[in-house]
C-alpha cells in the first residue's frame, strides 16, 4: 500500500518532510512514488507509533485496592485484549508492559504477534522481583535472597520474558508498603543485573526513593521507572546532583511515568519541584523516555496521547523532544531502535496519521485519523 502526499516526521530529526509511505509488512520506502494501489492524504501529517515504555496490561484502572484486582483468568484475559485492542486504537503501537503476576501478558503479546489479535507490540517483564511481603509482592516474586532473586529469573525465562523488573523501593499501591524504602541492598542489586545480563535481559528498576535511585544507578540497570526523588521530606524533595550524573555516566534511561493526572499538579506549588528536578536532570545529561504506569487507579491503558502535553509542561521539554521520548528514543531505551520507533526503510510499519500537525501541538495526538501497526490498518472508529 502506498499513502500518499504526507507531511511525515520520521521521530528522529526537527523537519518535517513532504513524501510518500509504501508499506509492505515493514515501511520499505519513503519519498515520492507511482505506484497504482494508494490513498491519498493529502495535508496530513504522519509519524511513527507512539510508544508506552511503562503500562500495566493486566491492572483495571477503575480499581483502587490491588487486592480486589480480577483474578479469574478467563476474565482477566479478556480484558487485557480488550485493553490492547483500545490502546493501538489511540495511536500507540507498541508498549512495555512492566508487571502482572499470572503471565497473561505473554499470552497476549503471542497472540498479537501470531495475527490473532489486533494490538501493539508488547514487551513484558512478568514478575517483578520484590522483598518478602514488599511492593506488589502479590505478583509472586518475592526474593529475600540472591539465590531466590535467581530463582525468579530463571521462572521468567521459563514464561519467555523480554525482561527483568524488580522493585528497589517500595510504592504507594501496595498496602504497609512505603516508596521511600529501599527494599534491597546494592550488593543483591548489582548481582541481580549481573545474573540478568547472563539471561540476555535487561533491568527495569522501580524507585521512587533517592537511596533506591542512587543504588540502582550504581548496580547499572538500563532504565529507572518513576525516579520520584521520594526522601524524608516528602515527594520530590531529595534530588542529588551526584546521583543525577551517575544516572547520565553510565547512559540509563529515567521512565518518569508522567501521565495525564498529573495536570493537578500544574496548579500546585509541587510542580515547580517537579520542574526544577527535570532541568538539574537534563543540565547533566539524563535521557528521558515518555511513560504512564497505565492501569494503576484512575490512568486507562490509552492515556499517552493525553500524557504528552503534560510531560512536556513539566519536563520542560520542546515538543520535538517530547516527541522523540515517545518514538525514537523510547526504541532505543527498550531495545527496538532496528525495529520500530522512526519511519525508514527496514523498520516495522508503525506509523500514524492526523489531520494537523503534532509537534505544533501535540494536543492533535489525541484524535488520529489512522493507525498501521505492523502494516496493518487499525480501525479506530
Amino acid at each position: 500500500m502506498l499513502y500518499k502526499n504526507l507531511n511525515i516526521w520520521d521521530g528522529v530529526g526537527e523537519d518535517i518532510f513532504f513524501g510518500d509511505i509504501f508499506v509492505d509488512k515493514d515501511i520499505f520506502g519513503i519519498g515520492r512514488s507511482k505506484q497504482s494501489l494508494s490513498k491519498d492524504f493529502s495535508g496530513c501529517f504522519a509519524i511513527p507509533g507512539l510508544i508506552d515504555s511503562h503500562i500495566h496490561l493486566c491492572l483495571d484502572p477503575y480499581e483502587r485496592n490491588p487486592l480486589k484486582q480480577e483474578v479469574d483468568e478467563e476474565k482477566l484475559k479478556a480484558a487485557m485484549i480488550s485493553r490492547a485492542e483500545l490502546i493501538v486504537k489511540a495511536g500507540i503501537t507498541t508498549v512495555r508492559d512492566l508487571g502482572g503476576g499470572k503471565h497473561l501478558e505473554l499470552l497476549v503479546r503471542d497472540l498479537i504477534k501470531e495475527k490473532k489479535l489486533t494490538g501493539p507490540r508488547l514487551i513484558c517483564a512478568g514478575q517483578p522481583i520484590t522483598s518478602r511481603g514488599g511492593h506488589c509482592h502479590f505478583w509472586g516474586g518475592e526474593a529475600e535472597s540472591i539465590d531466590e532473586a535467581i530463582k525468579v529469573m530463571n521462572r521468567q525465562a521459563m514464561a519467555a520474558v523480554d525482561l527483568i523488573k524488580i522493585m528497589v523501593t517500595g510504592g504507594s499501591m501496595t498496602p504497609k508498603s512505603k516508596p521511600i524504602d529501599s527494599q534491597f541492598e546494592l550488593d543483591f542489586l548489582t548481582k541481580v543485573v549481573g545474573e540478568a545480563k547472563k539471561l540476555n535481559y535487561p533491568v527495569a528498576a522501580h524507585c521512587h526513593g533517592s537511596d533506591g535511585i542512587f543504588k540502582a544507578a550504581k548496580a547499572g540497570v538500563s532504565t529507572i521507572e518513576h525516579c520520584s526523588w521520594v526522601g524524608e521530606s516528602g515527594w520530590g524533595r531529595s534530588f542529588d546532583m551526584k546521583t543525577a550524573t551517575l544516572i547520565a555516566k553510565k547512559q540509563i534511561w529515567v521512565s518518569p511515568t508522567v501521565n495525564s493526572g498529573w495536570k493537578r499538579y500544574l496548579e500546585s506549588n509541587y510542580v515547580e519541584i517537579l520542574r526544577n528536578n527535570f532541568k538539574k536532570m537534563k543540565e547533566v545529561g539524563v535521557r528521558f523516555i515518555a511513560s504512564t504506569d497505565a492501569g494503576i487507579p484512575n490512568i486507562f491503558h490509552t492515556d499517552l496521547p493525553l500524557a504528552m502535553p503534560v510531560f512536556s509542561e513539566i519536563a520542560g521539554l520542546t515538543n520535538t523532544e517530547t516527541l522523540r521520548a515517545a518514538t525514537s528514543d523510547a526504541a532505543r531505551a527498550i531495545g527496538l531502535s532496528g525495529v520500530t520507533g522512526s519511519i525508514e526503510s527496514g523498520r516495522s510499519a508503525d506509523f500514524v496519521i492526523y489531520d494537523e500537525n503534532p509537534l505544533a501541538d501535540l494536543n492533535v495526538l489525541k484524535v488520529p485519523k489512522l493507525v498501521v501497526v505492523r502494516g496493518q490498518e487499525v480501525s479506530i472508529d
